[in-house]
């Protein structure tokens, strides 16, 4: 629901421990996010640009894997090696990428995944205070973030992230709010369904299911469900202990960036 800055690289005052990306350029990587259609700096799909109720999930994991491949081209030019990482709906994205493109990939990482979850959709819905029937988008007021979050006062991460979205092309002109669409959670309704909206039989590049162990949106028996139905031999599942969705925001970070980092340091 995020913007690739928001969530990798969030400016916390005199605090770079929050940037994936700054920690990635440490280990003389090349790092690139993107921010696919309807998020972050990019273009709203024309159905942001009209009231929300006039339209359905506006983009799903098969449009958005179109902007994952655009970025894997652009870099693929420019490096001999790429490794992929998705994260939450991004593991969608970038299933649904590799399995449609077969990209030539060092290795990809599902972070935080999503495939098949074992919970009720519209009781996840009423968390967000959405309705089951989706509409293209919803409103995120600052408030109300915080109250779902469990939050009394902010924190200088909370702050970071939050105005990096209302600057974003996310942000809702003259509000202390942004929009963000449904198809990432019209996506997940399909998993919950039995339907993934990709088949991680079809992977076969090396790849790291990682989740922390206090996730509650990427549980753990969905992310074995994934693991073992990945259809490579160079397969590895990892859990860190305490992490949550969020773990790149949380006090798990560090042992986060250099897993994944020693992971495709062996590939």
């Amino acid at each position: 629901m995020t913007s690739s800055q928001a969530l990798l690289a969030p400016p916390v005052p005199d605090d770079d421990s929050y940037s994936w990306l700054h920690r990635a350029a440490e280990h003389g990587q090349a790092v690139f996010a993107v921010d696919i259609r309807g998020y972050g700096e990019s273009e709203r799909p024309p159905e942001m640009r009209v009231p929300p109720e006039e339209h359905g999930p506006p983009v799903r994991a098969s449009d958005a894997a179109m902007d994952v491949e655009a970025a894997y081209e652009f870099v693929r030019e420019r490096f001999g090696a790429v490794h992929l990482v998705g994260i939450s709906w991004g593991t969608m994205t970038g299933g649904t990428f590799v399995t449609e493109s077969a990209p030539e990939l060092e290795s990809l990482v599902l972070c935080a995944p999503v495939y098949v979850p074992p919970y009720d959709f519209e009781e996840g819905l009423a968390g967000l205070g959405l309705e089951p029937d989706l509409d293209a988008y919803y409103k995120e007021e600052k408030s109300t973030v915080m109250k779902r979050q469990g939050m009394e006062e902010t924190t200088p991460l909370f702050e970071a992230v939050w105005e990096t979205q209302v600057a974003s092309n996310q942000g809702v002109e003259g509000e202390d709010a942004y929009i963000a669409q449904t198809g990432a959670l019209a996506d997940v309704r399909a998993g919950c369904n039995g339907n993934p909206v990709y088949d991680a039989g079809v992977i076969e590049v090396p790849t790291l299911v990682v989740r922390g162990s206090a996730d509650p949106v990427a549980r753990r028996d969905d992310a074995l469900t994934l693991y073992d139905e990945l259809g490579g031999d160079e397969t590895q599942y990892l859990e860190i202990g305490g992490g949550t969705h969020f773990m790149m925001h949380g006090p798990h970070r560090q042992a986060l960036y250099d897993s994944v980092y020693d992971f495709q340091q062996r590939i």
